[in-house]
């Protein structure tokens, strides 16, 4: 089973969403079934290199709310993170341009095993959420990179030019033809497709739907706690 996530590094619910498909996965003992191919989604392709702005600032300007407001807010959106076991540092993180991220997970896919590519995403999520860091830095790409076994060379190489910048427009090309607006955005099979982090009780429901070749999915409703999946866009992330 293949399933396709359009995702970016800097939206928390992709986080979530992709921890709790993991969790999905293993808690089935699907591991050596599923194959996740992983889509670049930009949220804002246009932010800096540079982080202008805190996370409660940005947040509360989005959304007009007072800082008081968006702190309360960021920090219902990080407890989600926390029940996974993920140490969820959401108002605290250095927004900035995520396209260098994205190009070099690219590099990753198309040199290098599954797992390490697993490593990899999971390595830029925790760089963002976790640790804080800014992921336009290079060095900070470089050094998570490495850290899952890439080539030092072969990093600085792509970090340092333009390559797989058509890989990623393609990715967010398509995402457009397909009118995904907000991510995660996941497809099983090429099948049907689950907008947003549902639970992972939800998830489990779709990847046993997608086993049996039951019924597709009929709505972007979580058919197990009723609860609607969340997701981010370009216009911001669904507020709880």
């Amino acid at each position: 089973m293949t399933l396709t996530v359009w995702s970016d590094f800097a939206c928390p619910y992709c986080y979530i969403g992709e921890t709790r498909l993991q969790n999905a996965i293993e808690e089935l003992g699907l591991q050596d079934q599923v194959t996740i191919d992983f889509r670049a989604f930009e949220l804002d392709p246009t932010a800096s290199k540079e982080v202008v702005s805190s996370t409660p600032e940005r947040f509360a300007k989005k959304y007009r709310l007072s800082l008081a407001g968006a702190k309360e807010q960021i920090e219902q959106i990080s407890s989600l993170g926390r029940e996974l076991g993920i140490d969820f540092n959401y108002a605290t993180t250095q927004y900035s341009n995520t396209r260098d991220a994205h190009r070099l997970m690219k590099l990753a896919e198309a040199k290098y095993d599954r797992e390490t590519v697993g490593r990899l995403n999971e390595a830029l999520f925790k760089a963002y959420f976790v640790e804080n860091l800014v992921l336009a830095d290079h060095k900070v790409l470089l050094d998570k990179a490495v850290g899952v076994g890439m080539n030092e060379v072969e990093v600085r190489e792509v970090l340092e030019s333009d390559k797989y910048d058509d890989e990623v427009r393609f990715d967010e090309r398509e995402a457009m033809m397909r009118g995904i607006h907000g991510v995660p955005y996941i497809v099983f099979n090429g099948d049907f497709a689950v907008p947003g982090a549902m639970t992972t009780e939800g998830f489990k429901s779709a990847l046993k739907r997608e086993l049996k070749k039951q019924e597709k999915v009929q709505d972007e409703t979580d058919q197990t706690t009723g609860e609607r999946p969340h997701q981010c866009g370009p216009d911001g992330c669904e507020l709880l």
